[in-house]
């Protein structure tokens, strides 16, 4: 017997409905294991023929009505996820990140059409250096637009804070390996904590550089070593003999603590304990 949303096909080749509400048929629909190789899908006779539907129209409308309550319920177990608002605080950041650059550049080009003695020797180094001479400047919407800005700023600060604080409760494991902010950024760009906890640790390793994979893949550049875990000290601190090997034995690792984050949600100190000592000695004995 073949089994669809509204009803089964018997050995004799006919529509048998199922009759429920749009819940009933979505929790029929949620128990259904349907083997592909066999299936075959329903056509406009057997439809008109089973009696549950008097036309076509209908027929749509109800399976409309199931998919917009299985859609709904997918978003809505995305969205509670113990990840969910992390996530978010991660982009947020990133986009801060993004403007405040953007901001930064903008802002000290208008200084310097204020002050043409300012050079571009001064230009170089954290806009942090830079801003109190902004603020010092003759222009009145200069020096207001370079308080919004070190108001930016302070808020991206205390949000990078808050994100540290809240991967060491939602991703313990992944967290006490490579900090905070790091595994915030390698889980929100997997698109959460189960992808990531599915990704072997191959594709751990270059998360974040996946333009540099892709050039790769067309044969025009060297395989990437590194990703976004390319920003933690022990990649980027390591020997640049070393440093791939460095990279993929963190992302291995990486990648069981992104299970264990997802499927106990509890830091496991005897995993930690023995992927610290492992990582250390990588970074202190021989060559990639």
């Amino acid at each position: 017997m073949t089994e669809y949303w509204c009803g089964s096909i018997d050995d004799g080749g006919v529509l048998v409905p199922c009759v429920g509400s749009a819940v009933e048929l979505l929790a029929r629909v949620e128990s259904l294991k349907t083997n592909m190789q066999t299936f075959r899908p329903l056509t406009a006779d057997l439809i008109e023929g089973s009696g549950i539907f008097p036309d076509r129209a209908e027929y749509l409308r109800r399976l409309r009505e199931v998919t917009i309550l299985q859609v709904q319920g997918v978003i809505e177990a995305a969205a509670s996820g113990k990840d969910a608002e992390l996530l978010q605080m991660v982009r947020m950041l990133d986009q801060m990140d993004e403007v405040i650059n953007l901001l930064s550049e903008r802002l000290v080009e208008w200084y310097q059409v204020t002050n043409p003695a300012f050079s571009q020797k001064g230009r170089q180094g954290s806009v942090k250096r830079v801003l109190p001479k902004i603020k010092r400047s003759r222009s009145r919407p200069l020096r207001g637009m370079a308080d919004e800005l070190e108001g930016l700023i302070a808020a991206r600060t205390s949000l990078a804070a808050d994100v540290s604080r809240l991967a060491a409760q939602v991703i313990p494991n992944t967290s006490e390996l490579v900090g905070g902010l790091v595994a915030a950024r390698v889980m929100a760009r997997a698109g959460g904590l189960e992808k990531l906890a599915r990704m072997p640790g191959s594709s751990v390793q270059v998360i974040g550089a996946e333009a540099a994979l892709f050039s790769h893949i067309r044969g025009n550049s060297p395989s990437p070593k590194h990703g976004i875990i390319f920003q933690h000290r022990r990649v980027h601190n390591a020997p640049r003999e070393i440093r791939g090997r460095v990279a993929r034995v963190l992302a291995a690792k990486l990648a069981i603590a992104a299970r264990i984050d997802f499927y106990r949600g509890e830091a496991d100190p005897g995993f930690l304990s023995s992927a610290q000592a492992l990582i250390d000695g990588v970074t202190g004995r021989g060559t990639e």
